[in-house]
């Protein structure tokens, strides 16, 4: 019975997203969430705030690299053509829009906006190792933190208008083909796309490791923000030493 019962769900369903995508969203957004509670000092999760944003900086890159060799959806070449952008504001106005298979017009706008704006927002946290950049990373974070709740909310709209669960979608990877009828199954992932994005992760963590040993170790943001400076001093001292 159950395997007929999940026949009738696949039958009723059309595939959209792949299953990396999938894990790198929800892993983005538990990543992200642990970021934002763990950023104040007083906070009980500060030692988790560091690795975290490692954690975001592995997932940025994974989905750069995706966005080329990943599944039909997943590829930014399946994006909407700025073009569409327009007609698709004037379907909201009027309180009507047609559910998209993929990512909407709007949609994936505020998706590459919000990859811009996590990457930024890494990159700044990276620069407060060299001692500076902690303004702009704390007002890039806030302005991501006012997108995520955008985005959130243009979901819950359009899940709505469209009458297609968009949450539901991107955990199971499906949506109701009564939706889309005219639309077909994406094409999934080649073995090359997933050996490449294997690859991706591990390049990425090694390279972070490199350059911060303990990225993924829970600690205090400030020995991070200090420990190549307290480096150079060392160096500055020994070399003072031998002179």
């Amino acid at each position: 019975m159950e395997s007929q019962s999940h026949q009738i769900m696949l039958s009723d369903s059309i595939r959209v997203w792949d299953l990396p995508l999938r894990l790198f969203h929800w892993l983005l957004v538990i990543a992200i969430a642990v970021a934002f509670l763990s950023s104040e000092e007083g906070s009980p999760l500060s030692e988790w705030h560091i690795a975290s944003g490692w954690v975001v900086a592995v997932l940025i890159v994974f989905r750069l690299i995706w966005g080329f060799i990943g599944g039909e959806h997943s590829r930014f070449a399946d994006f909407v053509k700025p073009s569409a952008i327009g007609h698709h504001v004037k379907d909201l106005f009027r309180a009507r829009s047609k559910p998209s298979l993929g990512h909407n017009a709007l949609g994936a706008v505020s998706a590459l906006l919000l990859l811009a704006l996590i990457a930024a927002t890494v990159w700044t946290g990276i620069m407060m190792a060299e001692g500076g950049g902690e303004d702009i990373h704390e007002l890039i974070a806030y302005v991501l933190l006012a997108l995520v709740a955008v985005h959130i909310l243009a979901v819950i709209v359009m899940s709505f208008l469209t009458r297609d669960n968009l949450v539901r979608a991107m955990i199971i990877g499906r949506k109701r083909a009564e939706r889309h009828p005219e639309a077909r199954e994406a094409r999934r992932p080649t073995l090359f796309a997933y050996l490449l994005g294997a690859l991706a992760i591990a390049g990425t963590i090694y390279a972070i490791v490199a350059y911060d040993p303990a990225a993924f170790e829970l600690r205090s943001a400030d020995s991070f923000e200090h420990q190549d400076r307290d480096y150079g001093a060392g160096e500055h001292e020994t070399d003072a030493e031998d002179d």
